[in-house]
């Protein structure tokens, strides 16, 4: 860090990740004040006209459009990774090398050697790592985990983790990135399902054994700028999946971008053997919560507007009912990131979480070629 306490960072990536970064750490200073106060040093990409652009419009001070020149700047203290999956363990782990702080988008990588390579290098630089699930730190969802922690839900036995959505739904939309495997890895599976995943790990343990399908549904779509052409696409338009939680828990993950409709539709449930939560994204400020305790004259699920001084990072904001965002997931994931680097920690979740998720990721596909149950 500098002598001013600051945090010179470079992004790598400036397309959807890339500006809620480039928000998150506009933002985090001035609402959460970390002890560790980024700056936004470079913006890097592999054109200079459109990224000379992207840095003026989201604030960045330089460009570049080499990554291996960012990484081997002594000035450069935290790199974040917010490109396609295909350039993740590439970066992370000549980043690793450079002694530098890293945040990667999600999945970690596009296959689990990729991923368990980067977390070995992270760990023997001794440096800082977290994986960005971003929705771990919607503050409902961290009150659902508080919940499930403290025992008021009692003994977990379901989770079912809804992941939907539909902007690949018209059979014109061109072959772009996220549906070509050897850029994505995978399409749902890893694109979405891979936060309902996180999710149930994060609020209900480890996953010990699955069960999975994979589908795609429009096998050919036009090439981008050459609509008169088709490419094959290679990826999973939906995902489903059965799961088994080391703690005996079962559940039920399904993921699409083939749903009429749904635009983010992440929504989780999650039942007790004392009580049930509930969370969906498109209501973030808010948990359904039912408790078998509650008289049973008024029993039945109810709404928590989760925006109390008491809910997690709400007094960092707006006063009781002024609903937060998105993007302030983003920012607290940012803030959480700086405290560990100021503590010299690991943060979570981290490169451990992503590979972790990675082995799920990768059962799943296994279980789908193989039409049987896979251990993870």
């Amino acid at each position: 860090m500098t002598q001013s306490g600051e945090i010179n960072v470079a992004l790598i990536g400036y397309a959807f990740m890339g500006r809620a970064h480039s928000n998150a750490y506009r933002q985090v200073t001035p609402f959460l004040k970390p002890r560790l106060r980024p700056r936004m040093k470079v913006l890097c990409g592999r054109t200079r006209p459109s990224v000379e652009a992207a840095a003026q419009e989201l604030g960045w001070e330089e460009v570049s459009t080499s990554w291996e020149e960012v990484i081997a700047r002594k000035d450069i203290h935290l790199v974040d990774i917010s490109t396609p999956g295909d350039s993740h363990a590439e970066i992370a782990i000549a980043a690793a090398q450079a002694g530098k702080a890293i945040l990667c988008e999600k999945p970690l990588a596009n296959s689990l050697a990729d991923a368990e390579r980067m977390l070995a290098a992270v760990e023997k630089a001794g440096v800082t790592h977290m994986i960005c699930h971003n929705y771990r730190r919607a503050p409902a969802v961290m009150l659902a985990r508080d919940l499930i922690s403290r025992g008021e839900l009692g003994a977990i036995r379901h989770y079912r983790g809804t992941y939907l959505q539909d902007w690949i739904t018209d059979p014109k939309f061109p072959l772009v990135w996220r549906l070509d495997r050897t850029k994505a890895g995978s399409g749902a599976l890893g694109d979405i399902a891979a936060h309902s995943i996180d999710l149930a790990r994060f609020l209900v343990g480890e996953i010990a054994e699955v069960a999975g399908h994979l589908e795609t549904f429009i096998k050919e779509r036009p090439l981008p700028g050459d609509p008169d052409r088709t490419g094959r696409v290679t990826v999973d338009d939906a995902a489903t999946a059965l799961v088994r939680f080391e703690n005996g828990a079962i559940g039920t993950i399904e993921a699409t971008r083939m749903a009429p409709g749904r635009k983010n539709y992440n929504r989780f449930e999650i039942n007790g053997s004392k009580g049930s939560v509930a969370f969906d994204l498109e209501r973030m400020n808010e948990l359904e919560v039912y408790f078998e305790a509650d008289p049973v004259a008024s029993r039945g699920f109810r709404r928590v507007m989760v925006t109390e001084p008491e809910h997690p990072y709400i007094k960092a904001w707006w006063p009781p009912g002024h609903i937060i965002g998105y993007e302030h997931t983003f920012v607290h994931t940012v803030y959480e990131l700086l405290e560990a680097m100021a503590d010299r920690r690991v943060p979570w979740p981290s490169f451990v979480d992503g590979v972790r998720n990675q082995r799920v990721l990768d059962a799943v596909e296994k279980a789908a070629q193989t039409r049987a149950w896979v251990s993870v």
